[in-house]
Order: C-alpha cells, then sequence, then structure tokens
C-alpha cells in the first residue's frame, strides 16, 4: 500500500505473547477493550466499524484492507475510498513482551485534526498498554462521555476538575473518587497526569480504567470522562454511568455571552 499525506508513527511496548497482544490490536472485542467500540470480521476484506458515540453518523465503517496474523493489519476505508489507513504490527520480544506499532498515515498537509490525533493515540496506546497488564484476556465495555466546548483546552480542564473539586494534576498513586452524582461515581489510584489528563486504574464502579481530559480538537476543545469497565457488570454499569457523565458535563458546560 502507498501512503498518500503525511503521517502518525507511534510504538509501545506491551505485555504479552504475540498472540495474545494481536488479538487486543486486530479483533472487536480486544480493540473494544481499550479504543473505542468495533466490530471487525477477521479476514482480508472484511468489514469493520468503529463506533465513535451513539449517534448513527458517528458509526464509521471501513475495510481489513490486510489481514497477516498474527503480526500485521491494515485498515482503511475501503476498496477505492480515500482517507485515512491505519496499520498495526505487533513485534515479539524476550521476557513474555512486545512492540505494538501504530502508522496512521494519510493526513493533507495543515490538517487541523492531525496534534489532536497524536495526542489521543497516545492516550489510547496507554490504554492498551493498561489493558494487557491488568486485564488481559478480558474483555471491556467503555463509556465514553465527550462533549466539544467552545473553550480553550485549559479552560476545560478547569471546569472539568473545578466542577468535580479535584487537584488539576494530582501525584501518581493518589486515592481518586469523584461523583457526578448519587450512582454515578468513579474511583481508583492515579497511574498518570499530564497536562489536561488523568488516568485511573479504577476500582469504583467496576475494576477497569478511565480517563479525564481536556483536549485540543483543532477549533473547539474536546472534554472527556471515559471508562472502560470489565467483570460480569461491566456492560450495565457503563450504561448506567455513560449517561450519568453526559448529563454532569451537559450541565457544567460553558454558558455563551
Amino acid at each position: 500500500m502507498t501512503d498518500t499525506g503525511r503521517a502518525i508513527d507511534l510504538s509501545v511496548e506491551v505485555i504479552g505473547d504475540v498472540e495474545t497482544v494481536w488479538r487486543a490490536v486486530a479483533t472487536g472485542p480486544g480493540i473494544s477493550s481499550w479504543y473505542v467500540p468495533h466490530t471487525v470480521e477477521e479476514r482480508a476484506g472484511g468489514a469493520g466499524v468503529a463506533s465513535f458515540g451513539p449517534e448513527p453518523e458517528m458509526q464509521i465503517a471501513g475495510r481489513v484492507a490486510v489481514w497477516e496474523p498474527p503480526h500485521r493489519i491494515v485498515f482503511d476505508g475501503g476498496e477505492g475510498v480515500g482517507g485515512l489507513t491505519f496499520e498495526w504490527t505487533v513485534e515479539p520480544n524476550d521476557a513474555n513482551t512486545c512492540t505494538v506499532r501504530l502508522h496512521n498515515a494519510g493526513f493533507a498537509d495543515g490538517d487541523p485534526q492531525y496534534d489532536a490525533m497524536v495526542d489521543g493515540w497516545k492516550l489510547f496506546m496507554a490504554n492498551l498498554q493498561l489493558h494487557l497488564e491488568h486485564f488481559a484476556g478480558q474483555t471491556a465495555t467503555s463509556a465514553l462521555p465527550m462533549v466539544m466546548w467552545p473553550v480553550t483546552p485549559e479552560e476545560g480542564w478547569e471546569i472539568l476538575a473545578g466542577g468535580l473539586g479535584i487537584d488539576k494534576m494530582p501525584d501518581v498513586g493518589d486515592r481518586f473518587d469523584v461523583a457526578a452524582d448519587d450512582d454515578t461515581k468513579l474511583g481508583g489510584t492515579v497511574i498518570e497526569t499530564g497536562p489536561r489528563r488523568i488516568s485511573l486504574l479504577a476500582d469504583t464502579p467496576a475494576p477497569g480504567t478511565a480517563f479525564l481530559t481536556s483536549e485540543d480538537g483543532g477549533g473547539f476543545t474536546m472534554v472527556s470522562v471515559w471508562l472502560y469497565l470489565y467483570g460480569p457488570d461491566g456492560a450495565a454499569i457503563a450504561e448506567r454511568d455513560d449517561a450519568g457523565w453526559r448529563a454532569w458535563l451537559a450541565d457544567h458546560a460553558p454558558q455563551s455571552d
């Protein structure tokens, strides 16, 4: 396949043998556990759908352009369809680890979404590491509430952190507990902090991972409270808490002048 335009190249080292890591990056249940909900027909030419939200327009259809298990898969928009391509490779290392590489190509020069995509992929690939370290072989159900506010990312983070009453930059290892309402709670251990981001290894409302972020969306700011929940009650809790966090974000939207 021939690249066109600008590309993103990222890699992470993850825990797991090549077959386990392959399932995480090339199957619907695997990808859904650390990115967004996916369905994947596991064959060359198979259909794939990524769900970025409940609305019909947020269901993004694509194709498995290359299927070379357990080392390489490429997703694109379909035969003769332009746009972005996503190539994932899995390289086994020693000591039960693998290197996962992403080559995301097809950006036009000056694409305003490029920098936001780089930041987004870094977060998701960090979540892939957490998935394989703590929950390998399990499947998460995600709740992905996100709003787009006409403020700067710094202002978005002020609103999010201030509304929840939290430190804007807690220490790694700190206990973290917040609530959107009496039933919608989030708690766990801070495992990473960065500019306008807190990452958690969650134990409330279920075992999993969680991310609070305020990111530049190229002309607007994307503010998110994202959960990936495991266990027998994970799916039901994710559905419940998705609604709770969406309502909280809507209630805290900045007022226009």
